[in-house]
């Protein structure tokens, strides 16, 4: 693939909500513009774009990939990322790589959630929005509802550039409001032009009004002259759409049926014309090691500056980084330095990707996206300089991942491998964590949702030949006692030859929740010579440990030491070890034992209109609501107490409370004691897992 200048490329990410037609879009892309000679079809697993087994699965695209068009003199750098909320750290990323985005409507669906999500983070970052109203060819699909329904969530910046000639079966062609043109389409993807058709000229009118009255609204000195004449001359709407546009003060809607294809030829010339190149945009800003802030104009000659938005671990290539070069130029064979890690980089071939066919490529210049293979230290959201001038971008924010499960592998003796597996998945996808719990000793996994998850655990057996079993991960119950009691610990054993004998006499008394462990010697006149005292103490560690109640572990207890027996022959570390756990289990069963559970502190944002829900939902998983406070507009945040045992699934609880609109952020708070009837239940659990485990 040729060079091409930073005027000529358009960086474009595809956005939208899970069936919109996205990925179908790219395919008609290609297929009009002549990269491909037949449309593969999502529903056969044959598309460019979702070439991962798991999305021919699946039918769904479940991770980013990209695809250069060529297009009257233009390189569109189209990137298409999933639409389903599981996977939406890819948009986060992608988002900060394209100069443009384009929202994939269904005629037929209309706004759905990610629609809002994905326009939302586009304003955030200031970008450019355009609207495809995609799938006018089927049942049910109709224009007009879906303008509506684009005004009512966008506002009147929302402008119709193009008219379906007709709808679901009957959708012959494209209208278009600027030029007064019409576009047909009787057997290719490029349609034929000609006059407006009678019916259309009629309609339009108020179509023609809305534009420009969208156009007017965007700039102070065209709502004057509007005012004052009541119409806009063509040329300054075109201007002005334009302008507009490239400022996000518009947000043009097309129309299309991109599985036909119908309208996709236009929207390719729009993209050429009038979508932004990387030198309309703004200079970006990064930081220097000392905390200065430089801008980096798109210019090939300047320092290098290059944004990585994804990191793909092929089992061929070994890892794949793509990148945006935002100044400077990539050369192959040449040395980068990773700004983010602090190390050197050696860069070998440089490539486009087209789904997951490479073509090499002699340089990528500022403005431009590629890719490389084998880098060793680079991961997702990384900046890649040069070592003289090195700076970062900002860091980006992404979503938290709080849906667990614990893993394990299948087959014993393959901790190794699920350990590589997890540490590459993590390099991949900045949205799936993974720990080591110190309290329940279970690898654990967190995700974005089920689906997310399921792909994970599918992609470590797949591409890391690690097959696991998961489980939803245990909730850290601890044990404390309610009151104070004495109790004898007695470990003797005389019988004949070297024996064992250890007697201690111990105090225990609650704590305050928080206070931990604390042990108090008050023996006198050495009844316990000194060097088994520690012994004590270690045994009973290892019982509070071990737990009294249900195995849990035993916290905010004093245990006071204060009398004992030794025997100058048969006294040993361990019988005094045994000595002081035996006393704890029988000091605490004395004392009373409480289970105790973790309170998260949950704070969740949601449109106004699911406040109530949220909150009913919240007071019936025995939470506490600290407050709530505006959010921004339309929405609010709720803070609340909540017992984390009630919420280990909120991430899929909230997504059906609110139709994925909501999102929240989870902390551990405390430890409380656990309500006597729920207690029993938790109880009961652990102890019929201890069985369980027993007889295995």
């Amino acid at each position: 693939m040729k060079a091409y200048d930073a005027k000529d490329i358009r960086n474009v990410l595809l956005v939208g909500h899970g069936g919109a037609g996205k990925t179908t879009l790219l395919e008609a892309m290609l297929f009009t513009a002549g990269a491909i000679t037949r449309m593969g079809k999502v529903e056969e697993g044959n598309t460019v774009s979702d070439h991962d087994q798991e999305e021919i699965r699946r039918g769904i695209s479940v991770s980013l990939s990209m695809a250069p068009v060529e297009w009257e003199g233009v390189k569109i750098n189209v990137l298409d990322a999933p639409g389903y909320a599981d996977f939406v750290g890819d948009v986060h990323a992608a988002i900060r790589a394209v100069d443009a985005v384009l929202l994939v409507v269904s005629a037929v669906d209309g706004v759905e959630v990610q629609t809002e999500v994905a326009w939302e983070l586009a304003a955030e970052q200031g970008l450019p929005r355009a609207i495809l109203v995609n799938k006018m060819d089927r049942e049910r699909a109709s224009f007009d509802r879906t303008l509506e329904q684009l005004v009512q969530a966008f506002g009147t910046q929302v402008a119709p550039l193009q008219l379906p000639i007709g709808e679901e079966h009957a959708f012959a062609g494209v209208a278009d409001l600027l030029s007064r043109r019409a576009y047909r389409y009787e057997g290719g993807p490029r349609g034929a032009e000609g006059e407006w058709p009678d019916d259309i000229a009629g309609k339009a009118e108020p179509y023609r009004e809305k534009l420009v009255e969208a156009v007017a609204e965007s700039d102070d000195a065209l709502i004057e002259k509007y005012l004052e004449q009541g119409e806009l001359p063509e040329e300054e709407v075109v201007r002005g759409v334009k302008a507009g546009f490239a400022e996000a003060r518009i947000a043009p809607v097309l129309v299309a049926a991109a599985a036909r294809p119908v309208g996709v030829d236009r929207l390719l010339s729009f993209i050429a014309a009038e979508f932004p190149s990387p030198l309309d945009r703004p200079p970006v800003r990064l930081m220097t090691k000392d905390g200065q802030e430089v801008e980096r104009a798109c210019d090939p000659d300047a320092p290098l500056a290059a944004f990585v938005f994804k990191t793909v671990s092929d089992p061929y290539v070994g890892r794949i980084t793509m990148f945006r070069v935002f100044s400077g130029r990539l050369r192959p064979d040449s040395t980068v330095f990773n700004a983010t890690k602090g190390q050197e980089e050696r860069v070998g071939q440089l490539f486009t990707l087209r789904g997951k066919e490479h073509e090499t490529v002699p340089e990528v210049p500022a403005g431009d996206i590629g890719a490389v293979a084998k880098l060793s230290q680079t991961t997702t959201g990384d900046t890649l300089t040069t070592k003289d001038a090195p700076a970062t971008f900002p860091a980006v924010a992404w979503p938290e991942p709080l849906l667990a499960y614990a893993i394990e592998p299948r087959t014993k003796g393959d901790e190794d491998k699920l350990s590589t597996a997890l540490a590459r998945l993590r390099e991949e996808d900045p949205t799936f964590r993974v720990e080591r719990s110190e309290e329940t000793h279970e690898t654990v996994i967190y995700g974005m949702g089920e689906t997310h998850l399921d792909v994970m655990i599918e992609r470590m057996k797949r591409k890391f030949g690690v097959d696991v079993v998961h489980r939803p991960a245990k909730i850290p119950y601890k044990e404390t006692i309610r009151g104070t009691a004495k109790a004898q610990g007695r470990y003797v054993k005389q019988t004949g030859g070297h024996g064992q004998y250890g007697v201690c006499w111990i105090e225990v008394e609650p704590l305050p929740r928080g206070a931990g462990f604390e042990f108090v010697d008050k023996i006198v006149g050495g009844v316990i010579p000194n060097q088994f005292i520690p012994s004590v103490e270690k045994g009973v560690r290892k019982a509070m440990e071990e737990g009294v109640l249900a195995g849990y572990p035993m916290v905010d207890v004093r245990v006071t030491l204060y009398d004992g027996k030794a025997h100058t022959v048969d006294s040993s570390d361990m019988s005094f070890q045994i000595a002081g756990s035996l006393a704890l289990k029988e000091a605490a069963q004395q004392a009373g034992v409480v289970l105790l559970e973790p309170i998260v502190e949950l704070e969740v944002v949601v449109p106004e209109a699911y406040t109530g829900d949220i909150m009913g939902d919240l007071n019936a998983k025995r939470g506490k609501i600290l407050g709530m406070e505006s959010a921004g507009p339309g929405k609010q945040r709720i803070r609340a107490l909540v017992p984390q045992a009630e919420v280990a699934r909120y991430a899929i609880d909230l997504r059906s409370l609110t139709g994925g609109r909501g999102w929240f952020t989870m902390r551990f708070s405390h430890y409380e004691e656990v309500p006597p009837h729920l207690a029993e239940k938790v109880v009961a659990e652990a102890r019929r897992e201890k069985e369980e485990a027993a007889k295995h």
